[in-house]
């Protein structure tokens, strides 16, 4: 049986869709962008500032999930532009430090609302 995931500490999803699913002993993220999920509304800085509230926001999913990232086995990070992936990289390396998980990174032409990062996750339980 599939279990919805939630938490008021990583931002609300804007769509119908779950923040995160638990199944199989397994997690799954949605895309998680930089909205402070205090007050909902964006973070605005460059790809540095944003990659932080994302992977902030993300660990915070997960340990409402009953997980962490040390568990996160998959990423996919979509960034607005290539030419900040060494900049996403400094950030990303401060969050997954040891056992570092696979990861696809691709250039997409649009992310909602604007934003220059968006990051999901599989993670083990």
């Amino acid at each position: 049986m599939k279990k919805v995931i939630s938490t008021t500490k990583a931002p609300a999803a804007i769509g119908p869709y779950s923040q995160a699913i638990e199944i199989n002993n397994m997690i799954y993220t949605s895309g998680v962008i930089p909205i402070n999920p205090e007050d909902g509304i964006l973070v605005e800085g460059d790809i540095k500032v944003q990659a932080e509230r994302v992977l902030l926001s993300l660990s915070e999913l997960l340990k409402a999930s009953g997980t962490s990232l040390d568990n996160v086995v998959k990423t996919t990070v979509f960034i607005k532009n290539m030419e900040d992936f060494a900049a996403m990289n400094e950030v990303y390396a401060r969050f997954f430090t040891n056992n570092c998980p696979a990861r696809s990174c691709v250039e997409v032409a649009r992310l909602p609302k604007d934003v220059l990062i968006e990051i999901e996750a599989i993670a083990a339980l």
